[in-house]
């Protein structure tokens, strides 16, 4: 089993830039795909990235592409998603999961995930 803690959000203009972590607790990270998801006020979760156990196979939603990139450092069992170019319409709670069942392909859906963080709130303005 694997704890997540997330950390990273806060308040940023449009256009700018935030960086999140997600640290896991345990000693098998590397045995789980990791994903983002996020949820808008008034809105269902949806998924945002998603990254394989090596980090060799990565996957976006539509809408970020470009502008987010998901990382992750399996030697210190941390997951980053790097945003940049943030827009009103990113404003959400941002979760980081992990998947122990796929082994080699980034899965979408969020009932996909077993272990879940509390989430860290990310607000853009203007």
């Amino acid at each position: 089993q694997v704890q997540l803690v997330e950390s990273g959000g806060g308040l940023v203009q449009a256009g700018g830039s935030l960086r999140l972590s997600c640290a896991a607790s345990g000693r098998t990270f590397s045995s789980y795909t990791m994903g983002w998801f996020r949820r808008a006020p008034g809105k269902w979760r949806e998924f945002v990235t998603g990254i394989s156990r090596s980090g060799a196979r990565q996957e976006y939603t539509d809408s970020v592409k470009g502008r987010f990139t998901i990382s992750r450092d399996n030697a210190n069992n941390m997951l980053y998603l790097q945003m940049n170019s943030l827009k009103a319409e990113d404003t959400a709670v941002y979760y980081c999961a992990a998947d122990p069942g796929s082994t080699w392909y980034v899965r979408t859906r969020d009932y996909d995930y077993t272990y879940w963080g509390q989430g860290t709130q990310v607000t853009v303005s203007s």
